[in-house]
């Protein structure tokens, strides 16, 4: 089973092992696919994998990318949601703690997506739409 184990090395001790299961969390549709095809070659041919066996294999995969997809659309649709609650700040006067923890007040110049999360410009500085304390018209 060298091409199983050549994907998703073992722990070689307790403190290595939070690593290696961020590995597994990287491992794609195609690598599970692979560790499939793998397991199925290297069975033993006396004691095969049953059909029922492959088909919760199969199931799960499915759920897998299903589970995907439907985590990347949230995430679209958060994003969208920021950008939509942020622009509708431009020209506004706003009040707000920035990154350096000081307090910031004035117009909101432009807004960006960074990491997931929405900017406010205000002048030179840059606040976290979160961390807005107060919206002036």
């Amino acid at each position: 089973m060298s091409a199983i184990s050549s994907l998703t090395p073992g722990p070689t001790s307790y403190s290595s092992f939070a690593t290696d299961s961020d590995r597994m969390n990287e491992l794609t549709m195609s690598d599970f696919i692979k560790m499939m095809v793998a397991e199925l070659e290297n069975q033993d041919p006396l004691e095969p994998m049953s059909n029922t066996e492959m088909l919760q294999q199969i199931s799960q995969i499915r759920s897998i990318t299903s589970n995907d997809r439907l985590t990347n659309s949230i995430e679209s649709l958060s994003i969208g949601q920021a950008l939509s609650t942020a622009s509708s700040l431009i020209g506004k006067t706003v009040t707000g703690v920035n990154s350096l923890d000081q307090e910031v007040e004035g117009k909101v110049d432009k807004v960006t997506i960074e990491n997931g999360e929405a900017k406010l410009y205000v002048g030179s500085s840059i606040i976290n739409v979160g961390n807005v304390t107060g919206i002036a018209g």
